[in-house]
């Protein structure tokens, strides 16, 4: 027997935080809609997410290696749910909403281009007269236009809660305009640390796998890999050398979210936050690593600039993307009717023509872009 939506928001208000969004308040969505008779307003946004094009696409969009590359590096799809796992534990934890921080994970990266950061950065370029490209807005885009599924409206119609946490979605990559009038949440906040701990641990896992990064000098180098890996050494004795990296990995995403936990109760504690409305009015954030973690994850995230996205090989599979997605920008803007027929036709109806070609290059996955690209030059 389905229980009724009540059911659940009546458990949140039994078992959530005092600070924590409760779906029985939401904001509500831009399109009124009657509630779901089973599910939460946010359980209803998180489904909805998971049941689009654009989250379908996510799993042949670039991460770090393009997604052609090989099988077991992570794609944009992996890394979401990565985020996602690691934002559900979080707000677990801290018994905030798991629901809205699940969603706004797994929302994060919807309006991603192919080709990674380096594609992001081609399109933001080539947009650069028109109004710019910044993935973070873009994913906002998908969900409250371009996503083209339910009767009586574009978009996603997601709730109010989960739009503005997309809005004000930061990590070291992203810059979004954090200047925007938004709803703030410890939700929102909790993706933003979990996007940043999923991708320097799996882009380090990666980069092992790939032998782009190696042992050796993260032991030299980094102080969380040195930590981690005595740790595990002291625990266990008899691993073969696969094993052992994958657990040294699973022990430093472990210790991050642990941290995290710690410093945020504390953080809780000293800024005396008690309901949604006093986190309104708070200058900096609540979630956050410890200064001494916060550090440690800078020194990685700067190692890994530089020796992994950086690497000869990364930077060559990079241009080799960015210079197909100028070419098609250009082509499309030069001859419109080389755009799909639906395409042509949002142009016809007064949108922007080089807004139209940005939404659907940006829709691309990485082998659909190449195909394109190849059908062009014939």
């Amino acid at each position: 027997m389905e229980k009724p939506a009540h059911y659940f928001e009546e458990i949140e208000c039994r078992l959530l935080a005092s600070y924590a969004v409760k779906s029985k308040y939401s904001k509500g969505r831009i399109h009124p809609e009657p509630p779901s008779s089973s599910r939460t307003c946010f359980q209803r946004d998180r489904d909805r997410i998971i049941h689009s094009k654009a989250f379908r696409r996510l799993k042949h969009k670039t991460q770090v290696f393009v997604a052609t590359e090989a099988d077991h590096y992570r794609s944009r799809l992996t890394h979401t749910l990565e985020v996602a796992q690691i934002s559900r534990h979080l707000a677990r934890l801290l018994r905030v909403n798991e629901d809205l921080a699940e969603g706004i994970a797994l929302a994060h990266d919807l309006g991603h281009t192919p080709f990674g950061h380096a594609g992001e950065r081609t399109l933001n370029e080539l947009m650069k007269p028109y109004g710019g490209f910044e993935h973070n807005l873009q994913s906002l885009r998908v969900v409250n236009e371009l996503e083209e599924i339910y009767p009586g409206f574009n978009g996603l119609n997601l709730s109010l809660e989960l739009r503005d946490g997309l809005l004000k979605h930061k990590t070291p990559w992203d810059h979004p305009n954090s200047n925007s009038p938004a709803f703030r949440s410890l939700e929102a906040e909790i993706c933003n640390l979990s996007d940043e701990i999923a991708y320097n641990n799996h882009d380090l896992d990666d980069g092992l796998r790939s032998g782009l990064l190696t042992e050796s000098l993260l032991e030299t180098d980094i102080s969380l890999w040195k930590d981690a890996k005595a740790h595990i050494d002291k625990t266990y004795t008899n691993l073969s050398e696969r094993r052992r990296k994958t657990v040294i990995n699973s022990y430093l995403i472990g210790a991050q979210v642990n941290d995290v936990f710690t410093q945020t109760i504390k953080n809780i504690k000293e800024t005396g936050i008690e309901t949604v409305e006093d986190i309104q009015k708070l200058s900096k954030k609540v979630v956050s690593f410890s200064v001494e973690m916060q550090e440690k994850n800078a020194q990685l995230r700067q190692y890994l600039f530089k020796n992994f996205y950086f690497h000869p090989d990364v930077y060559r599979m990079n241009k080799k993307g960015q210079k197909m997605i100028q070419y098609l920008f250009e082509a499309f803007l030069t001859d419109p009717f080389l755009l799909p027929q639906r395409y042509q036709e949002k142009i016809t109806m007064s949108e922007s023509k080089p807004r139209v070609i940005c939404d659907y290059i940006a829709g691309m996955t990485d082998g659909f872009a190449m195909r394109e690209h190849q059908s062009l030059i014939g």
